[in-house]
C-alpha cells in the first residue's frame, strides 16, 4: 500500500468529501439528497482506493462506515514508570506501544485508560494527569483518513502482572535509551520521551495542538 502524506492535495479533499458526505446523511430526508451523498461517500473512498492500492469496499469499511456528524476518535495511552523505566506492552506483530487504545462508549478518559491497561498489560492503575493531548496525523505515521486526538495520561501501578491476552504477548518496562522497536502508528519515539519528560516535570504543563 502507497504511504500517504497529509501533504498531498487530494488526502485533505478525499477527508474532507467524506466528512460533508457523512454530516449531511445525518441531517438531510430528502431522497436525492441522500443518493447524492452516498455518491460522494463513494467517490471519497475510489479517491483513496487508487491512489494506495487498498480495495474500494475494504476502504468504504474503514473510512465510511460511521454514522451521525464526524468527528475525531479518542485514543488514550497510558505512561507507567518504575525506577526511571516505561511500561511498554508487546503488540502481536513484535512491535511494541504504550497501553492504550479507542475510548469506548459510557467510558471517560480516566476509565478508557485504566481499562485498556488493566486488558493489555494485567496491571491496576491510577491516572494521575494528562501530559498531552495531539493530533494523531501530526505526529504518527503514517497518516490516517480520519482524525484521531490522541490523550496521554500519566498513571501510577498499584499491583497487578501480566497475562497472556489476545492483544498483547509481553508487558516490560524500558529505560529511555533502550527502547524496543515500536508500532510508531501509535506511539513515537518522541511521545515516550514526552512522557519521561513529564515524569520527571511534576509542574510541566499539558501540551496540546
Amino acid at each position: 500500500m502507497a504511504e500517504m502524506s497529509l501533504r498531498e492535495p487530494w488526502l485533505g479533499w478525499a477527508i474532507e468529501i467524506q466528512s460533508i458526505a457523512q454530516n449531511g446523511l445525518a441531517y438531510c430526508t430528502n431522497a436525492y439528497d441522500i443518493e447524492r451523498y452516498e455518491r460522494l461517500r463513494d467517490i471519497a473512498a475510489e479517491m483513496l482506493s487508487e491512489k494506495t492500492g487498498v480495495p474500494k469496499e475494504r476502504v468504504k469499511l474503514l473510512f465510511c462506515g460511521e454514522k451521525g456528524y464526524q468527528t475525531p476518535k479518542i485514543d488514550t495511552r497510558a505512561a507507567i514508570f518504575s525506577e526511571g523505566r516505561i511500561l511498554l506492552v508487546r503488540e502481536n506483530d513484535g512491535r511494541w506501544s504504550l497501553p492504550g487504545g479507542w475510548c469506548d462508549v459510557l467510558e471517560s478518559v480516566a476509565s478508557n485508560t485504566v481499562k485498556e491497561v488493566r486488558e493489555e498489560a494485567g496491571i491496576t492503575c491510577e491516572p494521575l494527569r494528562i501530559i498531552a493531548v495531539q493530533d494523531r496525523n501530526r505526529h504518527n505515521k503514517p497518516p490516517y483518513a480520519y482524525g484521531v486526538c490522541k490523550i496521554f495520561v500519566l498513571c501510577r501501578a498499584l499491583g497487578g502482572a501480566f497475562e497472556e491476552n489476545c492483544e498483547t504477548t509481553a508487558a516490560e518496562y524500558f529505560a529511555p535509551e533502550e527502547l524496543p522497536p515500536l508500532a510508531e502508528e501509535k506511539c513515537t519515539a518522541a511521545q515516550i520521551t514526552m512522557c519521561f519528560a513529564a515524569n520527571s516535570q511534576p509542574d510541566m504543563p499539558t501540551l496540546f495542538d
